[in-house]
């Protein structure tokens, strides 16, 4: 009976719990190669984000490592180190948490490309929103505007939150690769980059749920979750986060749906970050150095 092995590519969902392309994978093949590619596109972007990306990753490695597997790292083109290793492993095919930003979408183009260029499948999976972008439509292709939205998001069926893979197991004479050494500096009061750190924040901020509503623009008390990283590098699950949050009721997870809104707006909408997202809007910006605040002098 021969082998299975596929390669499960991480981008924005960087945990071990509730992480439907791992889980699934673990559970239909022999052989697991969880790959994250460190793209040169996406580097140096802030000291503060890379050091909290590289500590993010180093965790993850060592959780994998703890179930029997490893975290595979490559750095280039994320399209091409994910064919080769395809290729190296002999991989039937290739699975990835689906994503709605116009970098994402032409990544998982390019790759779809060449996975059926070299006959292997591609799937992508649910896990970065709570309910998936293209779940929920009215008339039109997506919701415009949110409180039509977030009534039919808190009566939306929703998938079962997934455990972590007890086991995951690596072909045999797989090169792990090196984690890159954080950025020197680093901020006061900068976030570590951690599963475990998201989980651990958030089961010390739930005793304040009751009160989100009265203190979450409270800046100067500081009450906040501080859990914003955490599910913009998908440390945290946000179906998780919901669940322990009261699942679909209360101030806190109707933040957590003006998320998944915005990630429905950006599927149907990638250009939305350079281009107007409403007809009619005016785009005619000033750019006036001499006209910024910060130029002019106090008296």
């Amino acid at each position: 009976m021969s082998t299975r092995t596929a390669v499960v590519l991480f981008t924005r969902d960087l945990r071990v719990h509730d992480h439907p392309a791992l889980a699934t994978a673990c559970a239909a093949f022999d052989r697991v190669v969880p790959l994250y590619v460190l793209d040169p596109a996406l580097a140096d972007r802030s000291p503060n984000r890379t050091r909290f990306l590289h500590q993010t990753l180093a965790e993850l490695r060592e959780a994998l490592r703890r179930r029997g597997g490893d975290l595979v790292v490559r750095q280039g083109d994320p399209v091409a180190e994910t064919i080769r290793l395809a290729r190296e492993v002999g991989a039937e095919g290739v699975g990835l948490s689906a994503d709605v930003s116009r970098y994402a979408r032409r990544r998982e183009r390019r790759l779809r490309a060449e996975c059926d260029r070299h006959r292997l499948f591609l799937r992508l999976f649910p896990g970065l929103t709570i309910v998936e972008p293209g779940a929920l439509r009215p008339g039109g292709d997506h919701y415009r505007v949110f409180s039509p939205y977030h009534r039919a998001w808190a009566v939306a069926d929703r998938r079962e939150e997934l455990a972590a893979p007890r086991r995951v197991t690596l072909p045999d004479g797989v090169r792990p690769g090196r984690l890159p050494a954080p950025p020197k500096g680093e901020s006061p009061g900068a976030a570590v980059g951690a599963e475990s750190v998201g989980q651990r924040l958030l089961t010390q901020w739930l005793p304040t749920l009751d009160r989100y509503d009265d203190i979450h623009d409270d800046l100067a008390g500081d009450e906040t979750s501080r859990l914003s990283p955490y599910l913009r590098f998908g440390c945290l699950s946000p179906l998780a986060v919901a669940n322990r949050a009261g699942g679909t009721e209360g101030p806190f997870v109707r933040q957590l749906c003006w998320r998944d809104f915005y990630y429905q707006v950006t599927a149907a909408f990638p250009d939305i970050s350079t281009s107007a997202y409403r007809g009619g809007a005016s785009e005619d910006w000033r750019y006036d150095a001499d006209a910024s605040i910060l130029s002019r002098s106090t008296p």
